[in-house]
């Protein structure tokens, strides 16, 4: 007897709201014209990313054929595809995330893309181990230091505020402990002083003080405490970065990772970094600054790069992005 198919599950309404109901999004090559219609209203697809300042990025790169680059955030895979197609014939790429869920699916995605184990390798690590990984330093690193849409659409994975999921914001949901455990051991002397070095959080005390007063192990039961001290969103988004931040140890891989980067570089060798931000852009600009000074680097970005209005406007996503670059002397 023939097994009958296994039916999408059923959804209310016109259109599909939840991240896991949206089977066309999921499904790009089959329901292409609908997904480009998700383009076209400046979302983005359930399960897809969109890189952010692309064009930039090749220009302040200047990726060439057969040299070795790195994208030591691979994420959707992007900045990565549009590198191994700049450092073709004979370039090589290595890219790192340390998202066991999403990796996968990218490597699969840009094998189908032509892109072979001579050409396109990946490692399952953080990029603040960059420098145990490479044989031999590379002429081009990228850092794109923003959570993938893939991570912040899917509830499962905790960081969003929309829909219901468990407190978790880790990028690796298989280390470390989750926000909600971090919420159980922390006192309210110390999240405070984590919402504002991490997010610049103007009523840190108050928020910290409620957020403490009982457990809470959803996102939405945070953000409902957070809205309940009279914040807005803007608060809702600075609270869940900054402990985001801390769950994953952002700043300390970051520090690492500036720290090693001249190592990594051939002379001459190029490097740019997207942040999202105030605590990443600054110290990705103090590195470099210094760096320049000790003449480690030749030359740096003098000035920030920003997302071009009609980028902006494409993908509002892309808003608060800032890139800076610099060149190995």
């Amino acid at each position: 007897m023939t097994e009958r198919p296994k039916r999408r599950p059923r959804y209310t309404g016109k259109n599909p709201r939840r991240f896991s109901e949206k089977y066309k999004e999921h499904n790009p090559a089959q329901y292409m014209d609908d997904v480009s219609k998700v383009l076209a209203r400046g979302q983005t697809p359930a399960g897809a990313h969109r890189p952010v300042m692309v064009r930039e990025l090749l220009e302040v790169l200047a990726p060439r054929p057969g040299e070795l680059a790195v994208d030591c955030t691979l994420g959707f895979g992007g900045h990565a595809e549009a590198l191994l197609t700049a450092i073709q014939p004979g370039g090589r790429l290595i890219g790192l995330d340390v998202d066991p869920v999403e990796l996968p699916k990218t490597e699969a995605r840009l094998r189908a893309l032509g892109f072979g184990p001579a050409t396109f390798a990946t490692h399952r690590m953080n990029y603040a181990g960059l420098a145990k990984i490479l044989e031999a330093p590379a002429d081009v690193i990228l850092a794109d230091l923003g959570v993938s849409s893939m991570q912040i659409d899917n509830p499962a994975r905790g960081f969003t505020f929309k829909y219901e999921g468990p407190l978790d914001l880790r990028m690796n949901p298989q280390r470390g402990q989750p926000a909600s455990a971090l919420l159980a051991e922390i006192d309210e002397e110390k999240l405070a002083q984590l919402l504002r070095d991490n997010a610049d959080e103007p009523d840190a005390a108050a928020i910290a003080h409620a957020i403490l007063q009982k457990k809470l192990t959803t996102t939405l039961q945070l953000a409902g405490v957070i809205r309940r001290t009279g914040a807005t969103d803007d608060a809702v988004r600075r609270v869940f970065q900054a402990l985001r931040i801390a769950v994953n140890d952002e700043f300390s891989a970051l520090d690492a990772f500036l720290r090693n980067l001249p190592l990594c570089l051939k002379p001459g060798g190029r490097a740019a970094i997207l942040t999202f931000h105030s605590g990443e852009d600054r110290r990705v600009k103090k590195a470099f600054q210094a760096g320049e000074r000790e003449r480690t680097y030749a030359a740096i970005a003098q000035e920030v790069l920003r997302p071009t209005a009609e980028e902006r406007r494409d993908n509002p996503r892309c808003s608060s992005a800032k890139l800076r670059w610099a060149r190995r002397a």
